[in-house]
This record gives structure tokens, C-alpha cells and sequence, in this order.
């Protein structure tokens, strides 16, 4: 049970798991994987095809508010225990959360803190994901089965989640740090954003860190040393409030994870991140060095 609070487990770990079938109701492995349109990948289909033994498939398109402008926003408690109650997860399941990106973790950083928010602790990611699970050799499969079903009672802590308002406030007060995950040329507004209805560039104060920067080329998250070196790098304190965001509220995960690893498990994520604040900010409230928003 040591590992239901370890934020990170390892392929090995998993796989030792996986050869002495604990993969059941005490044990779930959650497929996560999302990607932009322009990654053109198909997640579902992927996991259908190849898998590691014994896991489902979590759609944070499915498990989201649908009546929501933007992409992906929170679901409701009840909606959150409804999902995961379907995919044989009850309160005292420890849940290993992976991805199958070619960065080792791109998505499943966000439903670990999904899980997270909702008053399950009980959750770890797999380190480096179905990248590094692969070029370890451990096993696939394209079989699954449906498991059963379990009750799954969530508590939302809502101080974790922050809205347009908060950051526009926050823009003022300064009393939060602001950290934004997409690449620089995106932060800095050089870079179109896959979106096309938003143009690039970043919130007034925000500091960047691009979500690549918390691991290794094996698709490993760095180790603490070299995580509070990111953050020291740009001037980020984890004394102090640390707000993520990202386009769409995925990768600025990354960051709570981080944090997360060197003790500081409170960052907050803006879930409409760079997607609404386009959309909703006036123009001086968007700080690029390309081309500016029209009113």
C-alpha cells in the first residue's frame, strides 16, 4: 500500500505488478492519452490496437463538462464518480495513470490531478509511460475486458481550480505566480497556436516553463535536484502561490507534479487557460510579440 501515495511508479514496478495479476479492484492502470488535432492521433483507436495489460481507456473529452465553450473543462463530482465508478475504480483503488506520447508524459499528468481534485490520493503516474514501457519490454496487448463496476464517492477541492476572474484579479494583486507551459514561441506569440480561432502569446506576469523541461529524453520525470533547478532557473518560489496553465488546461499538469515531487503539493491549474484567455481578454491583457488581437 507504500505506493498509493508515491506520485511517480515505475515500469518495473507496474510490470512486476501486472505479471502477479493485481491489476483488479485494487489496482487500476488508466490509459489517458489525448492529443491536438494537429498530432493527428487517434487515442481510441491506438488503445484498441496496443495497451498495457489490463487497463482502460479514460477520455478526458468524455469525462469533462460538455456543456462548456472550451475543450476538456472539469466534469462535475458527480460526473467524475459516475466515469471512473464505470472503469472499476472505487475510493481505496490505487490508480497508475499513463500516456502514450512521444514525450513519456504529455495527458496523464492532468488526470492524476483530476483524481487529485476530487479527493482521491490514492494515484500515481507511470514514469516515462508507455514510451519508456515499451523500450523496457514489457509487455502489450490489444485485449481488454470491462471491469466491474464500483462505487466512487468524489470530494472536489475547489481552491485547486482557478477561473478567468481569479487571473485577471491575480494580474493586479500579483499574489499568485503564473506559470505557463507552452513552448516559448508560443508563450512569446512566434508560434501559431494549434487552435485556429487563437492567436499566440501569454498572460501579462506569466513566466514560462514549457512542460518538456520536467523530463529526461527517456520520457522520465527529472529528479528533484534537477526539478527545483527548473524552477530556481526562472525565478519561480514554491513558498509562494504557483498557478499553472497551458492552452487548454492538459500539460500545466506538469507543474503541479512537479511541485508536487519537492513537497509543495498545492499548485492550482487555470482550467480555460490560453484558450479562453484569448477569447476573453482585451488586448492589452495579451502581451505577444507577433501579431496582436483585434476587438
Amino acid at each position: 500500500m507504500a505506493a498509493q501515495t508515491r506520485a511517480l511508479v515505475s515500469c518495473q514496478w507496474l510490470a512486476d505488478a501486472v505479471r502477479k495479476k493485481l491489476v483488479g479492484p485494487k489496482l487500476r492502470v488508466v490509459d489517458t492519452s489525448w492529443y491536438l488535432p494537429i498530432m493527428q492521433r487517434d487515442p481510441k483507436a491506438e488503445f484498441a490496437h496496443t495497451h498495457i495489460p489490463g487497463a482502460s481507456f479514460f477520455d478526458i473529452d468524455d469525462c469533462c463538462d460538455k456543456s462548456s465553450d472550451f475543450d476538456h473543462t472539469l466534469p462535475t463530482s458527480s460526473h467524475f464518480s459516475q466515469y471512473v465508478g464505470e472503469l472499476g475504480i472505487g475510493n481505496d483503488t490505487h490508480v497508475v495513470v499513463y500516456d502514450a506520447s512521444k514525450f513519456g508524459s504529455f495527458s496523464a499528468p492532468r488526470v492524476w490531478w483530476m483524481f487529485r481534485l476530487f479527493g482521491h490520493s490514492g494515484v500515481s503516474v507511470l514514469d516515462g509511460g508507455m514510451k519508456k514501457w515499451v523500450a523496457d519490454g514489457f509487455p502489450v496487448t490489444s485485449e481488454s475486458s470491462k471491469p466491474e463496476r464500483r462505487e466512487f464517492k468524489a470530494a472536489l477541492n475547489q481552491s485547486w481550480v482557478k477561473s478567468y476572474e481569479d487571473v485577471l484579479e491575480n494580474i493586479r494583486t500579483k499574489r499568485a505566480q503564473v506559470v505557463d507551459v507552452r513552448s516559448a514561441d508560443r508563450f512569446r506569440g512566434l508560434e501559431s497556436e494549434p487552435r485556429d480561432d487563437t492567436l499566440p502569446g501569454h498572460i501579462p506576469g506569466a513566466i514560462n516553463i514549457p512542460f518538456t523541461s520536467f523530463l529526461d529524453p527517456s520520457g522520465t520525470e527529472l529528479g528533484t535536484e534537477a526539478l527545483t533547478k527548473v524552477f530556481k532557473e526562472v525565478g519561480v518560489d514554491l513558498q509562494r502561490p504557483v498557478w499553472a496553465t497551458c492552452g487548454s488546461g492538459v500539460t500545466a499538469c506538469h507543474v503541479v507534479l512537479a511541485a508536487h515531487l519537492l513537497g509543495h503539493p498545492g499548485v492550482c491549474v487555470y482550467d480555460g487557460s490560453w484558450t479562453e484567455w484569448f477569447k476573453r481578454a482585451s488586448p492589452e491583457h495579451i502581451i505577444t510579440e507577433g501579431e496582436v488581437k483585434k476587438v
